[in-house]
């Protein structure tokens, strides 16, 4: 999740939500206010997607509708359509009242000529919250209806990206992004033949790096990465697969690890997260420059992630964060996201009285990595509160990063933190069947309790047969006293 994908990831949503169309060519977002209701008629109005045909002049028509309209833009993002080819999607931040918007996009729908792309209006900002339940998934296997859904990059890269002008590069890219489209629950992750280029980039990377994780590493990521080294093929000269990453990770914490393409919506990523599922790239940045990437490559993932996924503590404190999410509202997916952001990629925590890192974002950062624990990086104690108003920085260092007393410390606060989550359920993840239980009926409360009872029992009963252990030892002591006497 990044904070650049923010603008096109909520329009997508909102094109999800409200249609079940992709063909169509037109949504609006609303702006969210602080309780996260939308906004009114006298508010600003959020956001506008339009798909338009790759022709010359399609967009200026377009714009002259808002300015014929008195409806100002303050923002404007392009992408190739994630649908059709020959289109590029259109983000546009406007300023104006409901009523002004619902007129504009009946004269998008009208002078919009049909060689440009058909539109169709959806609803500005409701009035009153949706109380319809978010879809998502209820098992393991339903992670393949979205695992494609992907919202940056993929098969295809920005101008600005390093790789954007390599032919052999891009080929590369479309070539990883088929594994990901291609696979689904429960295949083998296909095995990558890595080119000696991609292996050198990997090279300058791993070594780099692995000079700074003793001084800044957390222990639990310094305990797992030599296991990765001997179990999945961690070499300065080797790229791991994903199978084999994926198995490890499987035996030590129950996590597993699925491919993707490119970015997913922040609700997709933390769904698969509540599942024990790390969507991971299985490609790797360009080699003009290895020590930065636009996106999470698989150095990122590989050296930054996957270490930490093999911690039980921290595995299962990624997987409440994903459980929090599941049927939650934009709203509030958003403000996990941020505690996701913060915490996982961006986290610290405090060893024997020192700073040391866990998040992913900063341990594949030679340079933030320096950073972060000088005096010149601003380090607050981690509040959810109060992260959830941190701006999530891209282009540059973050402004200030969050200090956790341990782990356990930060579950804590995220468990309290998603309790006031407002849905009319809670969801239980089932290991065994890899499904996910919502806690809306007695009867499925009364299945929980059932469990709850049998590890009760077994729990009271190691007890008991640890009290016995004790007791035995003390009377051998006893004994052996009283015979040196």
């Amino acid at each position: 999740m990044d904070a650049r994908s923010i603008s096109f990831e909520r329009a997508e949503v909102m094109r999800r939500q409200q249609s079940t169309d992709f063909d169509d060519h037109i949504a609006v977002v609303p702006e969210e206010t602080e309780n996260g209701r939308g906004c009114s008629s006298r508010e600003k109005v959020g956001s506008i997607l339009l798909s338009l045909k790759n022709q010359v002049g399609c967009l200026s028509s377009a714009l002259k509708v808002f300015q014929d309209n008195k409806v100002n833009v303050t923002h404007i993002e392009s992408r190739r359509s994630q649908m059709e080819d020959s289109e590029y999607d259109i983000f546009i931040n406007v300023e104006s009242s409901k009523l002004a918007i619902e007129d504009l996009l009946e004269k998008l729908q009208l002078q919009i000529p049909d060689d440009v792309g058909n539109v169709k209006a959806f609803p500005t900002c409701p009035e009153e919250p949706d109380d319809d339940i978010v879809w998502f998934p209820r098992k393991i296997a339903e992670l393949d209806k979205f695992a494609n859904r992907v919202l940056m990059y993929g098969r295809e890269l920005d101008a600005d990206h390093p790789g954007f002008k390599d032919p052999v590069y891009r080929q590369r890219r479309i070539k990883f992004a088929e594994i990901a489209y291609n696979y689904k629950h429960g295949q083998p992750i296909p095995r990558v033949e890595y080119t000696a280029e991609e292996v050198s980039t990997w090279s300058t990377v791993f070594r780099e790096l692995n000079k700074l994780y003793p001084t800044y590493s957390c222990k639990q990521h310094l305990k797992n990465l030599p296991l990765l080294m001997k179990y999945c093929g961690y070499r300065e000269n080797n790229i791991p697969q994903l199978e084999d990453v994926s198995k490890f990770l499987k035996e030590r914490t129950g996590f597993t690890v699925r491919p993707v393409a490119g970015y997913l919506s922040s609700r997709d990523f933390l769904a698969g997260l509540a599942f024990r599922v790390f969507h991971c790239t299985q490609y790797i940045r360009h080699s003009s420059d290895p020590f930065y990437t636009p996106e999470p490559d698989c150095c990122h993932e590989l050296l930054g992630h996957v270490p930490l996924f093999a911690d039980s503590d921290f595995a299962h404190f990624s997987h409440e964060l994903g459980l929090a999410s599941l049927g939650a509202s934009d709203f509030e997916v958003a403000k996990l996201a941020s505690c996701y952001f913060f915490t996982i990629e961006f986290g610290l925590c405090r060893e024997n009285g020192q700073l040391r890192v866990y998040g992913a974002g900063l341990l594949s950062s030679i340079g933030e990595l320096k950073h972060v624990l000088t005096d010149a990086a601003i380090k607050k104690p981690f509040d959810p509160d109060k992260v959830i108003e941190q701006e999530c920085q891209v282009s540059t260092y973050q402004d200030a990063y969050f200090v956790s007393e341990s782990f356990k410390e930060a579950q804590n606060q995220i468990r309290e933190f998603a309790s006031n989550i407002k849905r009319p359920f809670t969801v239980r993840y089932d290991p065994y069947s890899q499904s996910v239980m919502v806690l809306e009926s007695l009867s499925a409360i009364s299945q929980v309790v059932s469990f709850v009872r049998a590890d009760l029992c077994l729990i009271s009963d190691a007890i008991n047969k640890l009290h016995q252990s004790k007791m035995k030892k003390t009377r051998r002591a006893r004994t052996r006293l009283l015979n040196d006497k």
